[in-house]
């Protein structure tokens, strides 16, 4: 297993990045290689993506979910094994620390040798990027889902 740490910081309250974190189907709209994300239930999304050419379809489940804190999942079933957090933190009124842990199984030569020259790091720290600009161009959340999973 290989792992990402990464982080951002937003100038939107805590609220308003977890609450847009939720929105799952939106994903695509800030991260490379999401082409479809499909919200099946509360804690169930199907996940279509394409990165360099490598297409994978997926469910992943939400493990655990605290609103304004964390939101946890693990894949289930597919082509693609992972599991990570997004936790939330709280700067000040305006600003939220929002940081991502993944865990990751590389599959063939081409995940493993991407992941060894930093391709899987470079890619989540840019879509954290991307979900700033998203969220603080719009200076609001698209919905939100408050609910808890544990």
């Amino acid at each position: 297993m290989s792992q990402v740490e990464e982080s951002v910081e937003v100038g939107v309250p805590v609220r308003t990045a977890y609450n847009q974190w939720t929105q799952f189907e939106s994903f695509p709209e800030f991260m490379s290689g999401v082409e479809r994300i499909e919200q099946r239930t509360d804690t169930l999304t199907h996940w279509v993506t394409n990165v360099d050419g490598v297409r994978r379809e997926f469910d992943a489940e939400i493990t655990e979910q605290i609103p304004d804190e964390r939101v946890a999942w693990t894949t289930v079933g597919g082509q693609a094994r992972q599991a990570g957090v997004v936790t939330f933190h709280h700067l000040d009124e305006g600003h939220t620390k929002v940081m991502l842990q993944m865990d990751f199984d590389p599959q063939g030569v081409t995940e493993t040798v991407g992941d060894k020259l930093g391709f899987v790091k470079r890619q989540a720290k840019g879509d954290l990027e991307r979900f700033k600009t998203f969220i603080e161009k719009r200076g609001r959340e698209t919905g939100e889902w408050r609910g808890t999973v544990q």
